[in-house]
């Protein structure tokens, strides 16, 4: 019933019985807390989980039933317990639970009863057995063999095992295949080869290995495993003739080696245990170099094989796998040694490379076909058999002939072959190469002789085997029978280095004579790598090993031991342990040796304790185990150690050495004779311990003092430590010895060491307190114990309270008077103290209510501890107080906002005390309100501080402000400031992650707005900031740009210095004021720029420029400022992009309303949905009818949002709505159709930093007449503005305006004004309303002006109209000529100064060029005056810009006319004249000297305001003609080059 039902969520409630078992009720508490989980994993839909636990949970409740019964026999309760605990151990830490601890029976460790470095201990072993058990319930889930993967796990090496099982190719010939590993990475082989024979008829050469081609490569390790890739590689060399094309008219030679082929296959994945089907036979195709017709049949060349990753080294794989490796299968080696040598692992295998060689042709008319034949000879001539292997599955050869190459002058080989000599031969043999032409005809062939010859000794002249490399051997020649005979050329040099070592000369044109051999000019050049466990390459080990050939040497062979690198050691490792004990046993009557030795000893044993060695630590065990038979070395390695510990203050570095080898010593030790050794620390008598025990202490003195070997320092104070604890070891009690152990602690953090002289004064106090306040911060602050590690953090947490309070009392009693404080000191302990209190793992609201409990009940609540300790400790500074103000007010009030009620109502009042303080030093307390408003700020984003807090710091300290003197209203001001300050704060930290990102814009504004109010500049930048952040996240870049414009605000032009909380950004670099200012202009440019604000941002181009031209002189800068506009302006004049719409957006519920600026071209509909996602239970009301007192009073939520229209400086807004007074007319319903329209106000321009603000209405109303003309005016405009469109970009599409012109002349679509005339134009409405009359007139000359606009606009549609909607066009001109007749006749004709109709209209201009005029004549010096204006008639207001053709028509008509250009000018407007195309060949024939200079025009010229700019176009590629006209008698024409003008720009 544990889970049914109700009783589920009062699981809590049930009681525990005491008197069960331990692990039951262990048992039923676990499930009690994982319940709870459970259930909110359900809650939750994490199914998976959910499934999970349900199992561990069952699984527990059928064991505990079972232990419970008492019927289990003892064994079978011992492993069920154990089954239990590690099902609630994986579980916790499954569910992120605390981790626990237990002892070998499976029983919680009590932390009381437990040694701190037992419990770290357990901690470690826990942690490693559930991680272990982890990964297994991983593997167990993807199906992984656990049984194979324990064994790679348990293995440092493992094998490749390959089968091949078919090669699919026809060679004609009898071939070789050979396969090995390859890294593709550093181009070399990594393995031996493995050779199959095959057989011209398409099989096997040996029957006997049909079916069983089979081969394993071992010795692969960790190394191999980190590689980045690894191929598997099988090469074809082709056994017969030269040529496989060559007909047989002839007598060929056979039996040679030629090259035919090579498969490649990545066998990366396999090798590290990605990919495994043994199964699964994969195909690797050939890419063969000798295709003839002969493999025409066989489409795909290539083989077949099998591959398997095997754990475990040769010896282990035929053990467990012996259905796959037995005697028969090939073992191809790694060309190295593997990563383990175990002891009794012999190998002598010398690898040769033949990598390349250049060989004269000589008297031949092509380079040779060269052969190499490679043998190994004694010195005595004799030819050794049977030691040389192409690769693994064939038998030793005699001799081995290379591949032959075709008349190639310069072969590259690279084979390798195996050679594998007895150790007691290899000193006096050495490999001989010789050359051969070889011809393919066979009667040519056998007259060609060994043209030259190589070789090389496999033993140096100091007893070393031959280097590992590259090797340029000297190819000699003489006649080939001496050639033969080995006495006639080894006395000889063998490699160039060792001629040159002679005194001769490589690089002679001539050739050396020695004897009767030659040195050729041919080159020759080998590799090898010696893997042997006998032949060494270093001369002081190889003295060593052999130290009985020498043993006056002996000395100085175990000192060059020391200096031997570690490699080479670790490959010795048996030998050279043999070694040492040999020479300590046979010289048992002497110690002369023994120090020697048993530094050689240390200095291996710590070889092996290196990282870089530590895999052969089994190799070193296998050897004490098994091979180790020194019966009396214990009486020497002792007699050593303790010299060593006797003398230690002479041989420290001696002795720490061998302290760190010391549990390998006593292995050895134990092994030689000693039966036992429990603890070395333990078998020594109590006198014998007090002498040990100083001199460690004193050993990590001098490596702590030095911050040497911390890692190894502490290992051997916790052994020293935990022994100490163990109930077992006699303490004597009157030892001095702990005292300076105890001063050890520290030192882990500090170098500083206190000697016991030193101990009694005050400056030890002071240091030894001031350097352990800064090792326990920083051990808080490390979090060094992982979260789960709860006990261990406890136990922590709790001697660390322990220590801080007894360093308080030492504080209080030693650093508190007027002569001894230390400011610094008493600043650390309350640093300390703080993050003590604050840490994570005191927090126990975080856990949850079973740990929180558990803690409780066992450890209290530490943080009211130290919290009152603190307060008492602030009391306690006196007149010292104001030294620590405003510094610890950030401390104390983070340690105010810990939400535990007890310690709020004891520390708050700390502030009051503070603010007292101050203000009795200073009259105000100033520098702590400005503090605690900062830190506030970030302690409640970090997610600190509450409600409770806020009421609890608002009642203490306003109650303390009220009962002081001089405090009580300046104090109350500020306790009331820093409560709003609060409830903003925490409204905005609420909402911080809401995912509507406009609630946490409008929760930002109130702060900085708030901040902007107490004058909090710092801050209110840092909110602009977060502002302007969540703007660029919702793209919207019109409000980023205001909200950095509030910061460039705050700065001035000038070359003040920017303080540092004005550039709280990383990506401003000012010094000055005045650079910040420019580089927020410049980002502020780019945000208008890319929320299409472009008229934005050119007033702030224009400040920007006059600061680089007249302040800074930047003309760099100024030149691209003047350039980016040009952009700005053609996007906005090609775009023709409308502002995004305006909503009003009413809340009637809260008698709310705000003004929304939407998204670019998003409609009504779209907002409102927007609007519904955020308020899903918000109910859209369907009418614009304002709402009624029922709507406004009324608990739901409604929502009503309209449409509205900017009216003026973007501060008001209007909406406007239909209403009917009186009946409605059938006949016209515009006569009673008034319209209510209402203003709306905002508090801010709109843009601004955000995209809504609340408003203020009022509301007017429009008669209809005053509604006709508004409409008629808009209907103009709309019409200008669609045909300006057209003349700008011809690409327009022609719809928008086929609709707009229909539904004015076609009176059967909308009416037209008809209904005007119906409605307003009778005697009746002019006799009731008699006032009406001079709207009237308005309204007919608005009708009037229609018509010219429609005439350009019916134009441009007929010039522009497909032949498809011809007839609809014409209908279209048949409606607009009888409308024109009727208006033209009851309102007069009307004619605009330049008729839209102009034949110059077909000329084009580009836009860009009219940007650029407008730019320059907008900014200084050119154009003081406005920007010019082209005035089209008296009667019309408003000016228009006409398009560039229309203009160029303008000018050229000017320039031939005086009288029109002078009767034109006489107004006071400024002309823009924006020239086209065809404008420079207008100017090219008006006589300009004649005419435009004299009279009436000059005197014209000298009265005018303005200038004339006159650019021919295209702009940019062109010279420009800019002519100034001034107001002075005299003008001036200037012609000006494109250089020049960018000059001039």
């Amino acid at each position: 019933t544990l889970f049914r039902g109700d009783s589920l969520r009062h699981v809590h409630k049930e009681t525990v019985i005491p008197n069960e078992l331990p692990l039951v009720q262990e048992v039923t508490t676990t499930l009690r807390e994982w319940a709870s989980i459970w259930r909110d994993l359900y809650v939750g839909d994490r199914r998976e989980m959910f499934n999970s636990v349900r199992d561990m949970i069952y699984d527990l409740i059928e064991w505990r039933s079972q232990i419970l019964s008492g019927t289990l026999p003892q064994d079978e309760l011992t492993e069920l317990k154990q089954r239990v605990t590690s099902k609630i151990d994986y579980g916790n830490k499954y569910l992120d639970l605390d981790l626990v601890v237990r002892d070998k029976d499976g029983n919680i460790l009590d932390p009381d009863s437990t040694s701190t470095v037992s419990l770290f201990r357990a901690h470690e072993a826990a942690s490693k057995q559930i991680e272990d058990r982890i990964q297994e319930e991983k593997s167990q889930k993807q199906n992984v063999d656990l049984s194979r993967q324990a064994k790679f796990a348990q293995t440092p090496s493992f094998a490749l095992f390959v089968t091949l099982k078919n090669v699919v190719c026809k060679i004609g010939e009898d071939a070789e295949v050979l396969m090995s590993l390859y890294d593709p990475v550093e181009s070399k082989f990594i393995s031996e080869n493995y050779l199959v024979r095959w057989s011209s008829q398409g099989l096997v050469k040996d029957i006997d290995q049909l079916h069983n081609l089979r081969s394993v490569f071992t010795d692969l390790g960790s190394e191999d495993l980190k590689r980045e890739k690894i191929s598997f590689v099988c090469q074809i060399v082709r056994v017969g003739r030269m040529e496989l094309r060559d007909n047989n008219t002839k007598k060929l030679t056979s039996g040679l080696r030629r090259p035919f082929g090579v498969a490649v296959m990545d066998v990366t994945d396999i090798i590290t245990g990605k990919m495994d089907d043994e199964d699964k036979q994969h195909f690797i195709p050939f890419h063969c170099s000798d295709l003839t017709d002969n493999m025409s049949y066989s489409l795909f060349p290539g083989l077949w094989v099998t591959l398997k990753l095997l754990p475990g080294d040769i010896h282990q794989i035929r053990k467990d796998f012996p259905h796959l490796v037995d005697r028969s299968t090939a073992v191809a080696r790694k060309m190295g040694f593997p990563e383990i040598i175990m002891p009794g692992d012999v190998r002598n295998d010398i690898y040769v490379t033949l990598v390349q060689g250049e060989f004269d042709k000589g008297s031949k008319s092509t380079p040779k076909n060269v052969e190499v034949t490679m043998t190994v000879y004694d010195e005595d001539g004799k030819k050794l058999e049977n030691v040389m292997f192409p690769g693994a599955g064939d038998e030793g050869i005699l001799e081995y002939k290379s591949v032959i190459y075709y008349q190639i002058k310069q072969p590259r080989w690279f084979e390798t072959i195996k050679v594998a000599i007895p150790i007691e031969d290899v000193n006096r043999s050495h490999l001989r190469f010789t050359f051969r032409h070889r011809s393919s005809q066979e009667s040519k062939d056998k007259s060609e002789k060994i043209f030259a010859l190589s070789f090389v000794k496999l033993m140096r002249y100091d007893g070393t085997t031959l280097r590992d490399g590259e090797h340029d051997l000297i190819v000699y020649k003489a006649e080939a029978k001496k050639l033969e005979d080995s006495s006639l050329y080894l006395n000889l040099p063998a490699t160039k280095v060792e001629l040159e070592e002679k005194g001769l000369s490589t690089t002679g044109k001539g050739t050396h004579n020695l004897g009767n051999c030659t040195i050729s000019k041919d080159s020759f050049q080998i590799a090898t790598l010696v893997c042997s466990t006998k032949l060494t390459q270093n001369v002081d080990l190889l003295g060593l090993l052999k130290w009985r050939s020498n043993t006056s040497l002996l000395q100085q062979n175990l000192r060059q031991l020391m200096k031997v690198e570690g490699g080479e050691v670790v490959k010795f490792l048996q030998d050279t342990l043999d070694a040492l004990f040999n020479i300590m046993m046979e010289n048992s009557d002497s110690d002369t040796f023994d120090t020697l030795v048993f530094d050689s000893l240390v200095f291996i044993i710590g070889l092996i304790a290196d990282r870089k060695f530590q895999h052969f630590n089994p190799v070193l065990e296998t050897y004490i185990r098994k091979h180790f038979s020194a019966t009396l070395a214990y009486t020497k390695l002792t007699k050593v150690l303790k010299n060593y510990v006797e003398n230690a203050e002479k041989l420290t570095e001696q002795l720490l050495k061998a302290m760190k080898a010391l549990e390998y010593i006593f292995k050895f030790i134990v092994r030689s004779r000693l039966d036992g050794l429990i603890d070395w620390y333990c078998m020594f008598p109590a006198d014998c311990r007090e002498i040990l025990l100083p001199l460690m202490t004193e050993q990590l003195k001098f490596h702590l003092e030095n911050q040497e070997e911390l890692e190894a320092c502490c290992q051997l104070l916790s052994n020293i430590l935990e022994v100490l604890y163990r109930k077992d070891v006699v303490r004597n009690t009157h030892t001095h010895t702990p005292l300076p152990l105890f001063y050890t602690v520290p030192y882990i953090q500090t170098p500083l060491f206190y000697s016991v002289s030193y101990i009694q004064t005050p400056l030890f106090y002071s240091d030894f307190l001031m350097e352990t306040f800064i090792m326990f911060k920083d051990l808080i602050g490390k979090n060094v114990y992982p979260g789960d590690w709860v006990i261990m953090n406890m136990m922590q947490n709790k001697v660390f309270l322990r220590a801080i309070n007894q360093y308080a009392a030492v504080l209080n009693k030693k650093f508190l008077d007027q002569t001894n404080f230390e400011l610094q000191l008493w600043n650390n302990y309350f640093h300390l103290a703080v993050a003590y209190l604050t840490q994570e793992s005191l927090q126990l609201e975080n856990f949850s209510s079973d740990k929180r409990s558990k803690i409780f009940q066992k450890y209290q609540d530490m943080r009211r501890q130290i919290g009152f300790e603190i307060r008492d400790m602030w009391y306690n500074l006196g007149p010292h107080k104001i030294k620590f103000i405003p510094e610890m007010v950030g401390p104390i009030l983070e340690m105010t906002l810990v939400p535990e009620i007890e310690l709020r109502k004891a520390t708050i009042p700390i502030f009051f005390d503070m603010m007292q303080c101050e203000f009795h030093f200073t009259c105000s307390f100033q520098r702590f309100e400005n503090e605690i408003i900062t830190k506030l700020d970030h302690e409640v984003e970090g997610g600190r501080g509450d409600e409770q807090y806020k009421v609890l710091f608002h009642k203490i300290l306003l109650e303390h402000c009220r009962k002081h003197k001089y405090l009580s209203k300046s104090g109350e001001s500020f306790v009331n400031l820093v409560v709003r300050l609060l409830e903003r704060l925490l409204d905005y930290r609420t909402i911080m992650h809401d995912e509507n990102k406009e609630n946490r814009m409008s929760c930002t504004v109130n702060v900085l707005n708030f901040y902007k109010e107490i004058e909090r500049e710092e801050m209110y930048i840092r909110y602009l900031y977060k502002l302007c952040d969540l703007h660029k996240e919702c793209d919207n870049y019109t409000e980023a740009a205001y909200t950095l414009l509030l910061h460039a605000k705050l700065l001035k032009w000038s070359e003040e210095p920017c303080a540092a909380h004005l550039t709280q950004r990383d990506g401003y670099q000012a010094s000055t004021q005045g650079q910040l200012k420019d580089q927020l202009y410049q980002e502020i440019i780019n945000f208008f720029d890319k929320g299409k604000m472009w008229e934005e941002a050119i007033v702030l181009g224009k400040e920007l420029a006059d600061q680089y031209e007249n302040e800074m002189f930047d003309f760099e800068q100024l030149t691209w400022l003047r350039l980016c506009p040009q952009s700005m302006f053609w996007w906005s004049n090609r775009s023709g992009v409308n502002p995004p719409t305006t909503f009003a957006l009413f809340f009637p519920s809260q008698n709310k309303m705000f003004i929304y600026r939407g998204k670019e071209y998003e409609r009504r509909e779209d907002f409102e949905a927007r609007l519904l996602t955020q308020f899903p239970n918000a109910d859209k009301m369907k009418t614009t009818t304002p709402p009624g007192e029922d709507i406004k009073t009324s608990s739901s939520q409604c929502i009503l949002t309209t449409e509205i229209t900017v009216k003026a400086a973007m501060y008001q807004f209007q909406y406007s709505r239909p209403v009917r007074k009186g009946e409605k007319d059938p006949d016209n319903e515009f006569s009673n159709m008034w319209i209510e329209r209402t203003t709306y106000t905002t508090a801010y321009k709109l843009p601004g930093i955000l995209r809504w603000f609340d408003v203020r209405s009022v509301s007017t109303e429009i008669s209809p007449l005053e509604n006709a003309m508004e409409t008629m005016q808009l209907t103009n405009e709309k019409i200008s503005n669609m045909v300006q469109r057209h003349l700008n970009d011809s690409n327009l599409p022609i719809n928008p305006l086929s609709m707009l012109l229909n539904g004015i002349v076609d009176p059967a679509v909308m009416g037209g004004f008809t209904n005007y005339e119906k409605a307003f134009f009778t005697e009746k409405y002019q006799g009731d309303h008699p006032e009406d009359q001079e709207k009237l007139d308005k309204l007919k000359d608005l009708i009037a002006w229609q018509i010219p606009y429609l005439a350009d606009g019916v134009r441009i549609h007929g010039e522009k109209v497909t032949e498809a909607l011809r007839p609809f066009h014409d209908r279209l001109e048949a409606c607009f000529k009888q409308l024109r007749e009727k208006v033209e006749k009851q309102y007069g004709v009307k004619t605009l100064v330049i008729s839209l109709s102009s034949s110059l209209l077909h000329l084009s201009f580009p836009p860009l060029s009219t940007s650029l005029l407008l730019l320059f004549l907008s900014s200084p010096p050119l154009s003081p005056s406005p920007i010019f204006s082209l005035l089209l008639s008296s009667s019309l207001s408003s000016s228009l810009l006409l398009s560039s053709p229309l203009v160029s028509s303008f000018i050229c008509t000017l320039l031939h006319s005086p009288l029109l250009f002078s009767s034109l000018f006489s107004s006071s407007s400024s002309l823009l004249l924006l020239s086209p195309p065809l404008l420079s060949s207008h100017l090219s024939s008006f006589p300009l000297s004649s005419t435009l200079f004299s009279s009436p025009l000059s005197s014209l010229f000298s009265s005018l305001l303005f200038s004339l700019l006159l650019l021919s176009s295209p702009l940019l590629s062109s010279s420009l003609l800019l002519l100034f006209l001034c107001p002075n008698s005299s003008s001036h024409l200037i012609l000006l080059s494109p250089t020049h003008f960018k000059y001039t720009c």
